[in-house]
């Protein structure tokens, strides 16, 4: 049995070390293991491995661990086929470079304003992940200067050839410094991406990841989207009505183990963490009371539940998401045991999507969508058991003499019916769990992408679409033409923000921090009005304290929210103080900025600039400010003589 090799044994740079101890990464996928030694060394890499398997970091780790910070002109530049996927790469290259004092990583793709990347760009930028129209658009301007490039990643190089991209990343590989590094990804090879390894890479070595995983058939798989409620309250509320024996909950981290079994804990559950960190004393005896009933739920990290082979566990929680489909296969293995039926609940927020078609696609599995339990039906779960505990207590036939007697003086001194006595002693009873239970019930974002063909990052579906369009992304016309979703005012919260317009702040701002940052559906967020020195913002009823505590830190053109009810309440008017002349502006929740003008569409991005402020999502220049030095007019910017020859 071969040794099993840990992150602190690949040589990674003390810094980019630091960051993934900080996440709580103990162990690397196999394709992290096999390409992390070879892209440190400065080798070419020709890695086969399906979406899902931890590809992001098997490159973003060892080229963070060799970059310069004394240039600032890009030293890695990262091709992806979506807009959705680049950003999710930029995100993991600014959480891995954490420790990295004024590292900086820029996100460019179709759709986003082309004055904003043009600004960022003449900042500098050590990281640039980008779709190919956009990194194109940028290299005929010469706003982006790849002379000192030091490495190149290809991500998902057969999606690329599929929507039509493989030309273009050619012209773009011409176009970079033939010294540098190439690390190629693709889920299958054919013949046109053979041809580009061939024709530039350079003694590249090959990486095959076998993706052959299965599920026992006895495993019931569901998952629920997350969306406009967090993942704590719907793990509650699947707890009171899922008849269970044992169950493992999963997380990525640690420290994730440790607080979400603290917080179970606090709710009354039999729940205890798994983690590496843990003495192997310590461990085995956390397994034994899960097998000898003294435990019920264990919340375990992939390497601490390796080798866990307990009949009880009924259930496994994904309550987040693995990035790799064999990690899946080996966490539901835990259930389904010695010919036992299992159940399997995983846990996806919208940009995890990805991933759950990744998974069903490798094991060859549909995973259907659950519905979360609704308030009336946690209220009918807990009567159920209340009138049972009764019939258990009755069926016993305990001395019940001295009682009778204490509560028939009781109404005969009190003239109180027995009705309602006991009216008033179950009341008692269930005041720390109340019987009746209410809670928001927030739908799950449709997921129609099911029902669709996929969408490239220049918007359209199944083909190219406009080559022109780069700056405009999808019509913004049509979103104009759309009818705005309306919200029942009375399943509202109008809440107060510590933003506006005096701060630059734009709707789009505030829809993207409030569905980024505390994980509510962008759908789930109402009204939006736009004062001076504030804004209010209508939410859904019923938001967790842990959700408003969240919202308070995030961050709107670098101003903490500081969310709080507004004092005119749901449906309500806020006060008109500082409105001026102009009155407020209102909003309806926009979809890419719908309700601006063509020229100032935004696609926003946090990351952290270079002093380790948190940075706004936009910083584009408010309405009738200068455009930056581009020579030309908002008008001019529109005709055909200006648009980019190729875009996404």
């Amino acid at each position: 049995m071969t040794e099993q090799i840990l992150f602190a044994d690949l040589a990674l740079s003390e810094p980019v070390m630091k960051a993934v101890l900080k996440v709580g990464y103990e162990v690397p996928s196999p394709i992290q293991a096999a390409a992390i030694p070879i892209l440190l060394a400065g080798g070419d890499i020709l890695g086969m491995a399906q979406t899902g398997t931890g590809k992001t970091a098997a490159f973003a780790l060892p080229l963070l661990s060799r970059i310069d910070m004394k240039q600032q002109d890009p030293q890695i530049l990262v091709l992806a086929p979506t807009r959705e996927l680049a950003i999710q790469v930029a995100e993991a290259f600014q959480k891995y470079a954490s420790e990295i004092p004024g590292f900086h990583v820029l996100p460019i793709y179709g759709g986003q304003d082309m004055s904003t990347q043009l600004r960022s760009l003449k900042r500098g930028a050590h990281v640039v992940v980008g779709t190919p129209g956009r990194v194109m658009d940028h290299l005929r301007r010469g706003s982006l200067n790849l002379n000192t490039l030091k490495a190149l990643v290809l991500d998902e190089a057969d999606e690329m050839l599929r929507m039509g991209f493989i030309d273009d990343v050619e012209w773009i590989l011409e176009h970079t410094p033939k010294t540098r590094q190439t690390a190629l990804f693709s889920a299958t090879m054919p013949r046109e991406i053979r041809h580009v390894c061939n024709n530039y890479l350079n003694n590249a070595k090959e990486i095959k990841i076998e993706s052959s995983q299965s599920t026992d058939a006895n495993i019931e798989q569901v998952y629920w989207m997350v969306s406009g409620t967090n993942k704590l309250d719907a793990l509650t509320r699947i707890l009171e009505v899922e008849p269970f024996d044992g169950m493992i909950i999963f997380v990525r981290t640690k420290t994730a183990t440790v607080e979400l079994a603290e917080k179970l804990e606090a709710r009354g559950y039999s729940a205890s963490a798994l983690n590496g960190d843990m003495n192997q004393q310590l461990r085995e005896r956390t397994i034994e009371r899960l097998k000898t009933n003294k435990l019920d739920i264990v919340i375990a990290t992939d390497v601490a539940a390796r080798g866990i082979d307990v009949e009880r566990v009924s259930h496994v929680v994904n309550y987040d998401i693995p990035y790799d489909s064999e990690a899946y296969v080996h966490r539901i293995g835990r259930t389904g045991r010695a010919g036992r039926s299992g159940k399997a609940i995983l846990f996806v927020a919208p940009r995890e999507k990805r991933l759950l078609y990744t998974i069903e696609k490798a094991t060859k599995k549909p995973i259907t969508l659950m519905e979360l339990p609704s308030g009336a039906t946690v209220t009918q779960h807990r009567i159920d058991q209340f009138t049972s505990q009764i019939s258990t207590t009755l069926a016993e036939q305990p001395d019940l003499t001295f009682f009778n007697d204490l509560l028939a003086e009781f109404s005969n001194k009190n003239e109180v019916s027995p009705e309602e006595i006991a009216s008033a002693l179950a009341f008692l009873l269930q005041k720390e769990r109340p019987l009746q239970v209410k809670f928001t019930d927030v739908k799950p974002e449709r997921d129609s992408s099911r029902d669709r063909a996929p969408r490239d990052d220049r918007g359209a579906r199944g083909d190219r679409g406009s080559r022109d369009g780069g700056d405009r992304g999808r019509s913004d016309r049509s979103r104009e033409d759309r009818p705005r979703r309306e919200h029942n005012d009375e399943n509202m919260v109008r809440y107060r923000i510590e933003v506006g317009r005096n701060h630059e702040a734009r709707p789009g701002d505030i829809v993207g921090a409030i569905a980024n940052e505390a994980g509510i559906s962008s759908s789930n967020i109402g009204h939006i009005k736009l004062h001076d020195e504030f804004s209010t913002v209508d939410l859904p009823k019923g938001l967790s304290g842990d959700v408003l505590s969240q919202l308070k830190k995030v961050r709107v053109r670098n101003r903490p929210l500081e969310i709080s009810v507004d004092q005119g309440g749901a449906g309500g008017s806020s006060g008109n103080k500082d409105f001026g002349d102009r009155g407020p502006r209102s909003f309806d929740k926009p979809r890419d900025s719908a309700d601006r003008p063509r020229g100032d569409k935004q696609r926003s991005f946090s990351d952290k600039p270079r002093d380790g402020a948190p940075r706004s999502f936009s910083d584009k220049p408010r309405d009738g400010a200068p455009r930056g030095k581009l020579g030309f007019s908002d008008k001019a910017k529109e005709s055909k003589s200006f648009r980019p020859k190729k875009s996404d």
